[in-house]
């Protein structure tokens, strides 16, 4: 394709000249009443009105040019679905008023990528009812409107707008908008976000659309990263997250069909009557996995029941503390009480892969809807299995008796048939995407302009039972996936996409979750057909259990040894009291978790949660963690107060509670009424004496806080040996009858509020959080020292009637 001419449009309209103005019509004398009697004047004004209507017709049709920028464009999934996909688009869309360019870009040299494309263009396919001879044409139309760019340097994606941009000016209409497909890893998003949003954004007037494909990060935190990165270059409404299964015909016929059969369904589709729901996706493959999720319009959602994607419900009700969950390499089968899961080492070479595969394996959502809480959902992601076939089965209960033998129950319809709904997503015995409705049950309404009845196929078995128990419908027309959700970004609709919300919603349901199968014990499976009964699980009163029980490995099989994140946290102890150190990541992890578990006890026991926490930059890691990856924790319930403050105005940079704030408040869920910041600012002064803002928040904490002890106080520890802000230098606060005092501190700002010594020694439980090599030397000091707290008031910190914790790193530790 080197050295091809400039791409040449599809044969379309151009624009009509500008027809030449007719003279105006002289007034009307006053009083006249009829139309001028000038023989010319009736062919004068049809001829007007028709030049309008022509110009108006023309306009609509003429609604410029569109852009398609496909980025990797030389991988596997471009060449496999996205390049037919565009083609398809063309096809659609040729003709009806835009012009296009295809550009495939990719980091592939200029000559190789070249001979990529040629290659798949020339694979491309048309529709059965379209002509060879006209496919032809088409094909060869694409070609040419269709070239390779390699996309490298900043200055390549200039070049790619200017290209867009003469592209425009050569037809001689107006740019209407750019779509770039991201066929890329992730961790390529940014740079190319960043190149787009500064070089290859169209002008005034046209849209610009970006699509990004999965994986949309690996846990909450990642997810969040990547969504914070892409939002500072787009806008919300600019992206569309692509999940291929939300554009299988048969997924995005399940609202549809929930709102035009309600009148059978309403009576049905509750908990009184349904047994179970199966969402399965089998792979025979041993590949990454697949995505799968459930979805139900409730009240103002019915009136959307068009919208296959629909909202996704709050997921609740599966945690990691009250789930059985077993970690599968290639399977994992979650329920809204319980889950299961297997695990496949079919060939030596899959044994590294397994410590990265959990997070791949399974993703799905379990609603937690009341009208069908207590039926259970079945879930099922699995790879190396028998048989390729995705299927969304709700199975009725049945509590039918009938006389007859089972060889007529057909013929006579009987109620003893088993009762389901099947929405048949493809591959398996059937073949096709379909619905499938139980005879015994309805006679279901579908859309007769785009589904239509299954012949029958004797000998044909589904489920158990001849399909011909079944009404059946399949689309008129079966359509990619791609292909649709390419013509839904084109049209911008965006009700079958992953929304920004909706994406970190479901990542912080799964993440504590899959966090929790980091140490389960896998089954192994062999894959395939020898799997036998192996893996067939029975669902009863909530639980799940596998049916066949394997024999216990007294030997440590393949992917049973311990992981090295087993060894990194190490219990001592440090002047007497438990230490906990490892490096920071599990340190901060495992502070985060002990103080959920104490926050969890403590609400259970009082119903209330009062945690008192200390500012500076250390604890900011472990306000992340708590914000991002503890979605169990009371918040409701939790009262935040600060260990101290410096005299600073709240909003400053420098004030605790603004790092608090910050890093922690505003990302969860605590009643306004539970934080309690110091009141250093009052009178529009700071920390002064006579503002008596100190015995404010003594009196506080003594009206809310039983006995005035917290339930755990997060101090830290200062190179010169100062908690809190309790300083050598400074006496305040290190004995006496004051709860919180004002002190001195040796560096900027000077001023200080702190909760005194004998307050903090009252709490249930003290943690002191110590982290980086500068505290080596301190922490090496203070563990020779006795209770000494006027030369070091962190030696002073030892609870009269609770437990002293310290948490430390490895630097500061051992250096």
């Amino acid at each position: 394709m080197r050295g091809a001419p400039a791409p040449a449009w599809p044969a379309a309209p151009r624009s009509p000249r500008r027809p030449r103005r007719f003279p105006e019509k002289p007034p009307a004398r006053t009083g006249q009443t009829k139309h001028p009697r000038h023989p010319g004047f009736w062919k004068m004004l049809a001829v007007a009105t028709c030049v309008a209507l022509l110009g108006c017709l023309q306009a609509q049709k003429l609604q410029g040019h569109v852009s398609v920028i496909l980025l990797g464009a030389t991988g596997d999934l471009a060449r496999k679905y996205l390049w037919q996909g565009l083609f398809q688009l063309y096809l659609d869309e040729a003709g009806k008023g835009h012009s296009f360019s295809f550009h495939g870009a990719a980091l592939t040299a200029t000559k190789q990528g070249q001979e990529f494309m040629a290659k798949v263009l020339e694979s491309l396919s048309c529709p059965e009812d379209v002509a060879p001879s006209r496919c032809a044409e088409l094909k060869d139309q694409f070609r040419r409107l269709s070239q390779y760019r390699q996309l490298k340097t900043s200055e390549d994606y200039v070049a790619l707008s200017e290209g867009v941009e003469a592209l425009v000016r050569q037809e001689g209409g107006r740019e209407a908008g750019r779509l770039f497909y991201f066929s890329v890893p992730p961790f390529a998003y940014a740079d190319i976000a960043r190149n787009i949003n500064s070089s290859c954004r169209p002008g005034p007037g046209a849209w610009l659309r970006v699509v990004l494909e999965k994986p949309f990060g690996h846990d909450h935190l990642s997810a969040q990263q990547l969504a914070t990165e892409l939002g500072s270059f787009f806008q919300e409404e600019e992206m569309y997250r692509v999940d291929h299964y939300l554009g299988k015909q048969a997924v995005a016929q399940i609202l549809p069909f929930r709102d035009q059969n309600r009148k059978a369904l309403d009576g049905l589709w509750n908990r009184h009557h349904v047994e179970r729901v199966e969402i399965v996706m089998k792979e025979t493959v041993d590949a990454e996995g697949v995505c799968s999720l459930c979805l139900q319009p409730e009240g103002k959602e019915r009136r959307r029941a068009g919208q296959a994607a629909g909202d996704l419900l709050a997921p609740r009700g599966l945690q990691p503390a009250q789930s059985r969950v077993y970690q599968g390499d290639f399977l994992l089968i979650p329920t809204a009480s319980g889950a299961l899961g297997v695990n496949v080492h079919p060939s030596s070479n899959q044994k590294d892969k397994a410590s990265s595969l959990p997070k791949e394996v399974a993703r799905a959502v379990v609603p937690a809807v009341p009208s069908v809480s207590r039926f259970g959902f079945i879930l099922m992601s699995g790879k190396a299995l028998d048989e390729r076939v995705g299927y969304v089965r709700i199975l009725f209960k049945n509590r039918a008796f009938c006389a007859q033998s089972e060889k007529d129950w057909v013929t006579a319809q009987s109620p003893c048939l088993p009762q389901q709904i099947i929405f048949y997503i493809g591959h398996g015995e059937l073949g096709t995407p379909a619905v499938l409705v139980s005879r015994s049950l309805f006679k279901p309404t579908l859309p007769s302009r785009s589904w239509k009845e299954v012949e029958g196929r004797p000998g044909l078995r589904l489920f158990g039972r001849p399909l011909s128990d079944y009404y059946a419908y399949s689309p008129v027309r079966e359509r990619d996936a791609y292909s649709i959700l390419i013509s839904h970004i084109f049209h911008g609709r965006k009700d079958s996409f992953v929304t920004t919300e909706n994406l970190l919603a479901s990542w912080v349901f799964w993440t504590p979750l899959l966090d929790s199968l980091a140490r389960e014990v896998p089954r192994l499976y062999p894959g395939g057909a020898e799997n036998g009964h192996l893996l067939d699980f029975e669902f009863a009163g909530g639980q799940l259990a596998f049916c066949q029980q394997q024999v216990e490995q007294l030997v440590l099989g393949p992917g049973s040894a311990p992981m090295p994140s087993d060894f990194q946290v190490l219990r001592a102890t440090y002047r007497e009291s438990p230490l906990v150190t490892a490096w920071p990541e599990e340190l901060i992890a495992k502070l985060a978790s002990d103080i959920e578990a104490t926050a969890v006890q403590a609400v259970r026991r009082f119903g209330q949660f009062h945690l008192a926490l200390s500012g500076g930059s250390s604890p900011i890691v472990l306000f992340q963690q708590l914000a991002t990856g503890h979605y169990g924790f009371p918040w409701a319930h939790t009262h935040l107060w600060l260990v101290d403050e410096r005299c600073v105005p709240l909003w400053d940079p420098e004030s605790n509670f603004q790092g608090l704030q910050t890093h922690l408040l505003q990302h969860v869920r605590v009643p306004y009424y539970n934080v309690h910041p110091m009141p250093v600012h009052l009178h529009q002064r700071l920390c002064a004496e006579q503002d008596r803002g100190a015995q404010a928040y003594a009196e506080q904490i003594s009206a809310l806080v039983t006995n005035s002890s917290f339930d755990l106080v997060l101090l830290g520890m200062g190179p010169d040996g100062h908690t809190a802000s309790l300083f050598p230098q400074s006496p305040a606060g290190l004995d006496g009858e004051q709860l919180v005092v004002l002190t001195e501190s040796p560096s900027k700002p000077y001023h200080r509020m702190s909760l005194s010594l004998p307050l903090i020694n009252r709490a249930r439980k003290v943690v002191v959080l110590v982290m980086g090599r500068l505290k080596r030397d301190i922490t090496m000091l203070v563990s020779r020292v006795g209770h000494e707290p006027k030369k070091w008031p962190i030696s002073g910190v030892l609870p009269g009637s609770g437990q002293l914790v310290w948490y430390m790193d490895y630097e500061a530790f051992l250096g």
